[in-house]
């Protein structure tokens, strides 16, 4: 049966013109295929389109931000750099200024322990200066009256007593 039928439709077809027949159905199929154009650009093509352009303008922006941000991000980097090597360079006057007045301090405690020591070596030394000289004067009455009872004892006690 469906034999049948396409033969029917091929003789027909022969009949007309063949193919491409030129009549009023070529006409409204443009019409129907510019309205259906019409039609996807209202609804299809426009909305996309539309969206694009939007996604590209929001990453341009948000580009260009990010460019401004980095940018205010190295210039503070920079900037906190700066202060950083400021700071470190005052920490070092510092402690170098510390370390100076450190050993000021220390030279002038070991000065005074130097003073001190040598007032006391000194002293020490007129001390044992002195004991020496009382020690030789007490030893040189200590030889004179040893040396009155010897002579005493050799020569008699009224040989020194006429003297």
């Amino acid at each position: 049966m469906t034999y049948w039928i396409t033969l029917l439709a091929v003789e027909a077809a022969g009949k007309e013109g063949g193919l491409f027949d030129i009549d009023a159905t070529l006409p409204l199929m443009a019409l129907q295929f510019l309205i259906l154009v019409l039609i996807l650009n209202a609804t299809f093509y426009k909305p996309l389109s539309k969206a694009i352009d939007d996604r590209d303008e929001y990453v341009r922006k948000n580009q260009l931000e990010a460019r401004e941000r980095l940018s205010k991000a190295e210039q503070l980097a920079k900037q906190y750099e700066q202060e950083l090597a400021a700071a470190r360079r005052r920490s070092q006057t510092i402690i170098a200024d510390a370390q100076a007045e450190a050993q000021k301090i220390a030279a002038e405690k070991m000065a005074e322990a130097q003073r001190e020591a040598q007032a006391q070596r000194e002293q020490a030394a007129q001390e044992i200066e002195q004991q020496k000289q009382e020690a030789l004067a007490s030893l040189q009455q200590q030889v004179d009256g040893l040396s009155r009872q010897i002579l005493e004892k050799l020569l008699g006690a009224d040989l020194i007593g006429q003297r």
